[in-house]
């Protein structure tokens, strides 16, 4: 959901999910587990499964939110994951947060499931937004820092991941991969898989996917064929996808690209 309410005023509630709420102006006031609670511009709400809750306008302006829910075994996996270890489900100690790294997760995420984002994209998002949730949730000192690498894998192993998940990329860029599919070729969790290739080659997996298929367009266009037809043959969403992504990374459109006589002879 991405709402603005101002006289609007839940009902008390709850979701079988966890819910991350990130508001982005005004403010936000819910009673949840028997007191009362406001959420202003960059903090974020989070709600366990079955937590019941209302919510109304603080002030006359009302608020503006971005909100998702995750299931359950979505958290409880990244807490494995991250421990090495099966988890149960963990619970958010406070129904507000103030955590500017997740609340500009939470906004990205809910950004590119809305967008024309990759859905390798959307489910690195997703993994992000886990992992920084999953550490809330499971408390102070339970989990490692975040600039630590995936549990259970060594230097040898995380070069090995990286590699397996360099060479999938390349033999199916075009493809609608997800984490998921990176970790059943690389023989590991999601988030490792996601760790391991960035750590090693720089970038997101998603970003390397772009880029592998930003240069396979830019070979089509320069061989003269529509723009059109090279944003469906090499993976983007739309003409407009791969003209916005072209430009952002080679400071040119993709008609521009080609007036200026960078096709075959």
């Amino acid at each position: 959901m991405h709402a603005h309410f101002r006289g609007h005023a839940y009902h008390r509630h709850s979701h079988e999910a966890y819910s991350l709420g990130v508001t982005e102006s005004g403010a936000q006031a819910f009673t949840c587990r028997g007191a009362g609670h406001v959420s202003s511009a960059g903090l974020v709400m989070a709600f366990n499964p079955d937590d019941p809750h209302d919510g109304h306008a603080a002030t006359g302006n009302g608020f503006t939110y971005r909100m998702i829910h995750i299931a359950p075994e979505v958290i409880t996996s990244m807490l494995t994951d991250l421990t090495g270890a099966a988890a149960g489900m963990p619970l958010f100690a406070a129904p507000v947060i103030t955590d500017p790294a997740l609340a500009g997760a939470v906004r990205r995420l809910h950004r590119s499931l809305t967008g024309a984002a990759s859905p390798l994209e959307q489910s690195e998002r997703l993994a992000r937004v886990a992992a920084l949730a999953a550490r809330h949730a499971a408390g102070p000192g339970r989990l490692d820092p975040p600039g630590a690498g995936p549990a259970g894998l060594t230097a040898r192993d995380r070069a090995r991941v990286a590699e397996r998940v360099r060479e999938f990329l390349y033999d199916g860029y075009t493809a609608q991969a997800t984490l998921t599919d990176l970790a059943e070729v690389a023989g590991c969790s999601r988030f490792a898989a996601y760790r391991a290739f960035r750590d090693r080659f720089g970038l997101p997996p998603s970003d390397y996917q772009r880029q592998l298929r930003l240069r396979d367009a830019r070979r089509a266009l320069a061989s003269g064929a529509a723009a059109a037809d090279v944003a469906a043959a090499t993976g983007f969403a739309d003409q407009a996808h791969l003209t916005r992504w072209f430009r952002r990374c080679y400071g040119i459109t993709p008609g521009a690209y080609q007036r200026a006589g960078w096709l075959d002879s």
